[in-house]
């Protein structure tokens, strides 16, 4: 049976709403993950579709393919990928900024942000930032945390509306705009792939599946902003003012921004240089 990945957090309800409630068949079975953990089940060959950081794509593209017409995406903000800090980030150099585990495109995107837009290097530390997490935010002193996912929802709404959470951390960047200003163009989170071994028919199929499953969420996010605020705790306004910022497509703006985002981290090292490949027709 197909095995294929899924990210737990709410920003992927549009994608697999329907074929949660058995509107859209899925021949395979689901795999729930964090970004980091779906990564290393793709590139250990233990599933073979999911969506996985755009990172990943970059340092394994010679064993994935991408699916047309699906990512993450965001054409500014995208309000769950946040550096939330205790100064301004330019003035974060040599300070302690405290990275989530869960997220390889997140930080590279952080770490090109400081070396190019904030002009500082500050010291990263891995660390726990999932919504079970929040409460401990504080037992690892830090100047600033990167925050993805749910919790940076959740802790984004609980800073906006003021109290402990805004005086503790008064500097509140999200990576989406950040990269916006820098650029110019959108920016892929994350893509959907396959494994170049696994049968076309098969990944087609899936593709399928995935593409008509997104485009029935993209006409009931209301009710998807009602489910995500029950599973998550977020507001339903936040829920739905944030399931409106996000596009599940992979347009020509959207490749783009992936392109340029590859191309600074070839510069960089980070990643090793490559093309996109695609799933093709059957």
């Amino acid at each position: 049976m197909l095995r294929v990945g899924r990210i737990r957090y709410i920003n992927c309800y549009p994608v697999y709403g329907a074929i949660d409630r058995g509107i859209v068949p899925l021949d395979g079975q689901l795999v729930d993950g964090v970004p980091t953990h779906l990564n290393h089940l793709m590139a250990s060959g233990a599933i073979d579709v999911s969506v996985v950081s755009a990172v990943e794509y970059a340092r394994d593209s010679h064993q994935f393919l991408l699916l047309p017409e699906l990512g993450i995406t965001s054409d500014g903000p995208v309000r769950s990928v946040m550096l939330f800090s205790k100064r301004a980030p330019r003035d974060l150099g040599g300070r302690r900024v405290v990275v989530s585990k869960s997220s390889m495109t997140s930080v590279a995107l952080l770490e090109l942000l400081f070396e190019h837009v904030w002009r500082c290097r500050p010291e990263f530390v891995p660390g726990d930032a999932e919504v079970a997490d929040i409460a401990r935010f504080d037992d690892d002193p830090h100047d600033a945390r990167l925050v993805i996912g749910d919790a940076a929802l959740k802790l984004f709404d609980a800073a906006n509306r003021g109290g402990a959470w805004a005086n503790r951390y008064p500097y509140r960047e999200d990576l989406g705009t950040a990269w916006k200003q820098w650029t110019g163009l959108p920016f892929v989170f994350a893509v959907w792939v396959a494994q170049r071994r696994t049968p076309v028919h098969a990944a087609l199929a899936a593709h399928a599946s995935l593409i008509a499953s997104r485009d029935w969420g993209l006409q009931h996010l209301d009710e998807l902003s009602v489910q995500a605020a029950h599973a998550s705790g977020v507001p339903l306004d936040t829920c739905r003012t944030y399931f409106a910022g996000l596009d599940y497509r992979l347009s020509y703006p959207h490749l783009a921004g992936l392109t340029e985002f590859f191309r600074r981290l070839v510069l960089a090292g980070r990643v090793p240089d490559g093309t996109l490949a695609f799933l093709p027709a059957a």
